[in-house]
């Protein structure tokens, strides 16, 4: 019962695993707070908000080289959409760039949280792959 109330509260669906497991921790505190920090985390809705996509353009020497692979990027989507303070997580380092570069491009939609724009970090996977196996 007060699970249902905390989510209507909170806006659960805009949380990450992490902030979850903080509130686990601190749930029998009395925090009143009930967001972590200034920023929202998300690694699975953010795609549905995505308005803009540019695709990565494949680095020529990769190609010679047949390098395929994901790139793994932690990525913040500021109040107005755009992305900031992206850095890579994982990925070849001769896909990494390319993928940077593609996805500072991307703009989402502005996540809402009691009706105001927040910022939320998020993971973006970029996959590498050539035709022809």
């Amino acid at each position: 019962m007060w699970w249902a109330a905390f989510r209507e509260v909170c806006r659960a669906d805009r949380w990450g695993r992490r902030d979850w497991q903080r509130f686990e921790l601190n749930a029998g505190r009395g925090t009143e707070n009930c967001h972590p920090d200034s920023r929202a985390r998300s690694s699975g809705v953010s795609s549905g908000l995505l308005i803009r996509k540019v695709s990565p353009n494949y680095p020529p020497l990769a190609r010679q080289a047949r390098i395929q692979g994901t790139v793994i990027l932690q990525a913040q989507i500021s109040k107005d959409g755009s992305i900031q303070n992206l850095q890579l997580i994982s990925g070849h380092p001769m896909l990494a760039p390319a993928a940077i570069e593609a996805v500072k491009q991307w703009k989402y939609k502005p996540y809402l949280l009691n009706g105001e724009p927040v910022e939320v970090e998020t993971q973006v996977q970029v996959n590498f792959t050539l035709a022809g196996g």
